[in-house]
């Protein structure tokens, strides 16, 4: 076997990863995924897969992804926005896949570091206060923060 032929070049195959954090968001689950595919076709690559997944971006137990991460078929990992993919350790994930020849592409990247923090720090307080008080509550605890976090930012 030639040098060439051990390993195949890349062509641009791309798995393509969709999430939203509940059953609530479905539809938009399924938007999301269309308007990757259609980001993808345009751009020439092979799809090799389209997963969608419902958990938040906090859970490092989320099934789909990490079959997705285990896989060998593919050169790109196609993601909407980098909160999708996951909410903290991007670039651990960036760095890894890199190093096995890969890429994650956001589509949509955030020119708003402040609006990614408050999101973030949202997530957080979502995530605690659904194992503290029950999702109900958890989502109308935060659902209140976030007004008066985002009031506060806008008001400065």
């Amino acid at each position: 076997m030639e040098e060439d032929e051990e390993k195949p070049a890349q062509e641009n195959r791309c798995i393509i990863y969709a999430r939203v954090s509940d059953h609530q968001s479905k539809d938009n689950l399924q938007k999301q995924a269309e308007r990757l595919v259609d980001y993808a076709t345009k751009r020439g690559y092979k799809i090799v897969a389209v997963v969608k997944e419902v958990g938040s971006g906090v859970n490092d137990k989320r099934k789909k992804l990490v079959e997705v991460l285990q896989r060998d078929d593919y050169d790109i990992l196609l993601v909407e926005h980098k909160d999708r993919l996951t909410r903290f350790g991007f670039n651990y994930l960036q760095t890894l896949l890199q190093k096995q020849g890969k890429r994650i592409e956001v589509v949509n990247p955030s020119g708003d570091d402040k609006q990614d923090l408050i999101s973030d720090l949202l997530s957080i307080i979502y995530s605690f206060s659904a194992r503290l008080y029950g999702l109900r509550r958890a989502r109308e605890k935060t659902e209140r923060i976030r007004e008066v976090v985002f009031s506060d930012v806008q008001g400065n």
